[in-house]
């Protein structure tokens, strides 16, 4: 019996092999032949690994530039920064400022707080983290080319009986630590006897600067009364998501192992 190759197969059936092939596998196997480069170029071939993801539904109508991006910045979204509501108490934050009694993790809603609007979260501390976007699996043309939006979110609030104030900072760094975009708002200060009610913080980077290697978090705060104890800010559900743009196409996406 003759061996048939692969390529011998209807483009149709084709192209549903590289529906449940490992997309990064996909990228390499563009070189392959030019049968399999434009095959695996298709909007197509990509759109059908979202609906299979999950990344869409069947009535999906919002615009997308270029599908191969909009699945591997969907394949990717979730919130890079780790123990974000201190569940695992302060693992995988750095302390920069640890004046007055330090920091402390506390269960909402705390003394003299409320309850958090998301009732999943239960946690609250102050502290800050650095992000390796490489090692969290985006790779350079990924992210110099196609500029996905960065979403930072945090919340804060204060004791009722205390006030305090609160800032953040948050920074895309490059390689060698070099700052190309800032997002620190100006400080809020909260007058004691407040109705303790959070807060969210919200900022959105895009059309940044190439070379965003990193993402400092940083935030924190003191209170206004300088008690000896845990007056500060509360912060919790901080989070760096990356989301893909779906208006924008800038070319062949070529992807790394």
């Amino acid at each position: 019996m003759a061996l048939v190759s692969i390529n011998e197969l209807p483009e149709n059936i084709l192209l549903e092999v590289f529906t449940h092939a490992p997309a990064r596998q996909l990228l390499r196997c563009r070189l392959v032949c030019s049968l399999w480069r434009d095959l695996i170029d298709l909007v197509t071939l990509w759109k059908r690994k979202c609906l299979r993801e999950g990344f869409i539904t069947e009535d999906w109508d919002q615009p997308v530039a270029d599908w191969k991006v909009f699945y591997f910045l969907c394949s990717l979204r979730r919130n890079l920064l780790r123990n974000p509501c201190a569940e695992e108490d302060l693992t995988s934050w750095q302390i920069d400022s640890n004046g007055g009694d330090e920091w402390r993790v506390e269960s909402l809603p705390g003394d003299h707080g409320t309850d958090f609007p998301d009732s999943k979260v239960k946690k609250m501390c102050l502290k800050s983290q650095l992000v390796d976007l490489k090692a969290e699996g985006y790779w350079e043309d990924l992210l110099d080319t196609f500029q996905p939006e960065i979403e930072v979110k945090d919340w804060f609030a204060a004791r009722a009986d205390c006030g305090c104030t609160y800032r953040i900072r948050v920074q895309l760094v490059s390689e060698n630590y070099i700052v190309l975009a800032s997002f620190e708002p100006p400080p809020v200060t909260i007058d004691q006897w407040n109705s303790a009610e959070w807060t969210e913080v919200s900022h959105t980077f895009s059309d940044y600067p190439s070379g965003v290697r990193h993402i400092l978090f940083q935030h924190g705060g003191k209170d206004t009364q300088f008690w000896a104890g845990w007056y500060g800010p509360r912060v919790t559900n901080s989070s760096i998501i990356i989301t893909p743009k779906m208006t924008r196409d800038r070319g062949p996406l070529h992807g790394s192992a």
